[in-house]
């Protein structure tokens, strides 16, 4: 089955130890979820500002796990530096949702959490 994050990344970085990668995940669980939504209402809102910090701070996660979303989280934040409407942004805001969703999945059922 093919993942949405990259597994052999996040080994890499845990050096095999399998119980610190469920750790990670656990952690990345607990936080980037609550992000995320953030991230949605604050663009909904058109919050550049926030938009933006919430984007930001997603990047090094999204990095670790190897998710390929960050060409759509740079343009969300090349976004918040615009005057730009929302609507501009909606594709790159719906793959991010898909995809971010579909890892958290992934990484409950990989790690049994």
């Amino acid at each position: 089955m093919e993942r949405n994050y990259s597994i052999e990344k996040l080994s890499e970085i845990a050096g095999g130890d399998e119980d610190f990668m469920k750790v990670v995940a656990q952690t990345f669980l607990e936080e980037i979820p609550q992000d995320l939504q953030s991230l949605l209402e604050a663009i909904e809102n058109n919050n550049k500002e926030l938009t933006y910090q919430f984007a930001h701070k997603m990047k090094p996660n999204l990095e670790m796990f190897g998710i390929d979303v960050l060409k759509e989280v740079k343009a969300i934040e090349s976004w918040t530096k615009t005057t730009k409407k929302v609507s501009d942004i909606s594709d790159q805001t719906e793959k991010v949702y898909l995809v971010l969703t579909s890892v958290f999945e992934e990484l409950k059922a990989d790690f049994s959490l």
